[in-house]
């Protein structure tokens, strides 16, 4: 049965005030399928993309469930959350005390790249709630700051992107330390060989849902192209981003350097601009997403770290300056505009040797990209190697923003 609102769950009153406090009143699709489950003690197994809302579809039962047990004496973590990225783990611990903020329960987040000085100190005061990156939680349990054997919820976000990024000998590991007993909730934008080999390893008998394959686009989200040469790329996104129809923009490179190099440019120009990638520290990384999110600048130039590692509201244009060699990272990408039923547009420059990629999102995406050639810099050389059967439509919208509209959901 579809459901219309947070009620239907009969979540705390506590956690319906929060929610509703923020503005958060209908559950995304993976909420709808997930929260019952999770709230009937099951083991879950959810496919699902980020920018769906699969944070709360999580959280939000396990603050309920949390706060409906008593503790006892135990001095230990009560439920882990371990996630591929430092931004998705703080982000995830904003969340957890957004929704939980009337509750009696403490959260805490541990994640590499930072002195681990001040995350032991908040250990100490022993939250319910650890949100954690598999590297430095692998560390401080070795240290004997962290013991996992109380666990009664542990959660996998993004599973498929821990794989990516190597640790799946860290997360078996971890999840060895807790008990057996425990439920079990495993969160992955594909469903692979290898995360149903993780998930049999780690789930009991698990319900299984799914929202969003991982080919899925946003309605909401205007695809357009704009043929280019590569030696003119600078250019032509200064040219977009001086229109008055674009506001606040991620802008994404393939490589770090490249990130480095764009944000320089943009700065030089007098476009308010900053960086992140896996070059700068966690503290450097965090200043500049708080910037962004903040408004204080306009433009956050990026790598893959945070294609799904980030949920800033408002980002009305995601520019690929250069496609991605995985066509997964372009929705990825794409998918951090049109958040919480705003519009959105991604724009893509595509240069010669971009033409194979441009044909792969396309096949994934079962969409063809609507053309913008009415730019200074448009290649109709490179235009007529990208056109498919529909690639050469001209926008008949040719303005670069989205309409705007208003309402809010849970992330």
């Amino acid at each position: 049965m579809q459901t219309h609102d947070f009620t239907h769950f009969k979540l705390s009153k506590l956690i319906l005030r929060a929610l509703a406090e923020q503005g958060y009143t209908e559950p995304t699709d993976i909420q709808r399928a997930a929260i019952p489950e999770v709230l009937a003690g099951k083991d879950l197994m959810a496919t699902a993309q980020t920018g769906t809302g699969k944070t709360a579809a999580f959280s939000l039962p396990m603050l309920h469930m949390l706060s409906g047990r008593s503790r006892g004496r135990s001095t230990h973590i009560r439920a882990l959350i371990l996630t591929p990225t430092r931004e998705l783990a703080l982000q995830i611990d904003q969340s957890l005390r957004d929704y939980g903020r009337h509750l009696p329960l403490r959260s805490t987040v541990v994640l590499g790249g930072v002195s681990s000085v001040s995350q032991i100190k908040a250990l100490r005061k022993n939250p319910d709630i650890l949100v954690a990156t598999p590297g430095r939680l692998i560390d401080l349990v070795g240290q004997g700051h962290v013991r996992l054997n109380q666990v009664e919820m542990l959660v996998l976000d993004e599973a498929d992107r821990m794989l990516d990024m190597g640790f799946v000998r860290d997360v078996r590991r971890i999840v060895a330390k807790t008990p057996r007993s425990r439920q079990t909730m495993l969160f992955s934008a594909t469903l692979t060989g290898a995360i149903a080999g993780l998930a049999s390893d780690m789930l009991q008998d698990p319900t299984h849902v799914a929202v969003d394959p991982a080919s899925s686009v946003s309605g909401n989200i205007a695809q357009k192209v704009l043929f280019v040469e590569q030696s003119h790329k600078l250019k032509l996104l200064a040219s977009v981003l001086n229109n008055k129809d674009v506001g606040r923009t991620l802008v994404f490179t393939r490589t770090k350097h490249g990130a480095e190099r764009v944000m320089r440019w943009l700065a030089a120009k007098g476009i308010s601009a900053d960086s992140i990638h896996s070059n700068k520290n966690q503290k450097e990384r965090q200043h500049a997403l708080t910037s962004f999110d903040k408004g204080r600048v306009r433009v956050l130039v990026a790598t893959d770290i945070v294609a799904r590692g980030i949920d800033v509201d408002g980002i009305s244009h995601v520019v690929n300056y250069e496609l991605p060699n995985d066509p997964e990272s372009y929705v990825h990408r794409i998918g951090r505009t049109a958040r919480a039923g705003a519009d959105g547009t991604a724009l893509s420059f595509c240069a010669f040797q971009e033409v194979a990629m441009l044909k792969a999102i396309e096949k994934l995406t079962k969409c063809s990209l609507t053309l913008v050639d009415d730019h200074p810099y448009h290649s109709p050389t490179i235009g007529t190697l990208g056109a498919g059967k529909s690639a050469l439509r001209s926008s008949s919208r040719r303005r670069l923003g989205p309409r705007r509209r208003s309402g809010r959901r849970s992330r």
